[in-house]
């Protein structure tokens, strides 16, 4: 039987500001950067009682907890401190994908005591790194995913797809990784108020009201179930990207110094890394909501940021965007033969 884990860090970027300031524990902590449109990166539970949370504007943090003690971002200190994590993770499990600095999907698959291993890198976690981190496993990384999320801090969460039905099903879309706001308010316009209501809607209603695809959910009457099981292993190509609060209305091909900065730093951490990729590709996000890729296959392996630069902002004024610019990012893939691709994809703050 398929058995996937999904181990997420707790309150990550706050727990790790909480190693070098432990006089801080106890009292609302907030991760943010401190221009017009930043937004909060992570929270302590103790500020996230008075409704602060990830993405939340620092301005409206500062509202709702006037109190709160806000620390700006230190992104080479979590990038080092997730390393140590990773190795951790994969010296206990060999089939490893990282999704972010602070979480990471295992199979578990061959293991005799897949329980009791996720118990011991647990404690191996914590007694190395100080940090505490929650688990959920299941038969698929849906399921693993939510159930991770369940009983934050330091959860330990085992779902069957039955059980994950009964438990999350009267639960809102918005629960699922990649139901945004929007697209949870769109479904609830149709009626679609809760994930049991998603898994028997009709797909062709759903393909005429949202395209071909719900988010990553093309299936839903399998995935929102639970029964699609989904592949684990290294992603294959790695990306920065900038989201924009307020949609950036700029000419045609005008965000080309966002694209040579967003590809300055992807570079940066290829060339520490000693990778090169022959895909260069592009992200697009409309003020519609609507996403766009394009990308660019070349005959040799790069990373320097003026070789992918110059194919980044080539795509962006080929493509030409025709509506205001909510979020732009560049990346690169098809890397060469002996590279590891289990790297965790990379992330501008806004």
């Amino acid at each position: 039987m398929r058995t996937i884990a999904h181990v997420d860090l707790d309150a990550f970027y706050v727990s790790v500001e909480l190693l070098r300031r432990p006089d801080l524990r106890g009292l609302p902590v907030v991760v943010a950067g401190s221009g017009p449109r930043a937004v909060v990166t992570t929270a302590s539970y103790e500020a996230r009682e008075f409704g602060v949370g990830s993405a939340t504007p620092a301005s409206r943090a500062r509202r709702l907890c006037p109190d709160a003690i806000f620390i700006p971002p230190d992104f080479d200190a979590y990038r080092a401190v997730s390393r140590d994590v990773m190795e951790h993770v994969r010296a206990t499990v060999a089939t490893v994908e990282v999704a972010g600095l602070d979480e990471a999907y295992l199979d578990l698959s061959d293991l005799v005591a897949p329980h009791a291993a996720m118990r011991r890198l647990i404690a191996d976690i914590g007694s190395s790194t100080g940090l505490g981190c929650s688990v959920g496993i299941g038969q698929s990384k849906l399921v693993a995913k939510v159930a991770s999320d369940a009983e934050k801090p330091r959860g330990f969460v085992v779902l069957s797809r039955e059980e994950a039905c009964a438990r999350f099903g009267a639960a809102p879309p918005a629960l699922l990784p990649g139901v945004g706001p929007k697209t949870a308010e769109r479904l609830d316009a149709m009626g679609i108020a809760t994930i049991a209501a998603l898994a028997a809607a009709s797909q062709d209603a759903l393909a005429e009201r949202f395209g071909a695809r719900l988010g990553p959910y093309p299936r839903p009457s399998g995935a929102v179930r639970g029964r699609r099981t989904g592949h684990v292993g290294p992603r294959r190509g790695v990306g920065v990207a900038r989201d924009h609060l307020r949609p950036r209305h700029r000419r045609p091909g005008g965000d080309g110094g966002r694209a040579r900065e967003l590809t300055s730093r992807l570079c940066e951490a290829l060339i520490k890394q000693d990778r090169r990729g022959r895909t260069i590709g592009i992200k697009v996000r409309l003020d519609d909501f609507s996403t766009h890729t394009r990308a660019r296959t070349l005959p040799q392996a790069v990373n320097r940021a003026a070789e992918v630069g110059a194919v980044a902002r080539e795509l962006l004024r080929e493509f030409a965007p025709p509506r205001p610019v909510r979020l732009l990012g560049v990346r690169i893939a098809s890397f060469e033969a002996g590279a590891d691709e289990s790297a965790p994809q990379l992330a501008l703050p806004v």
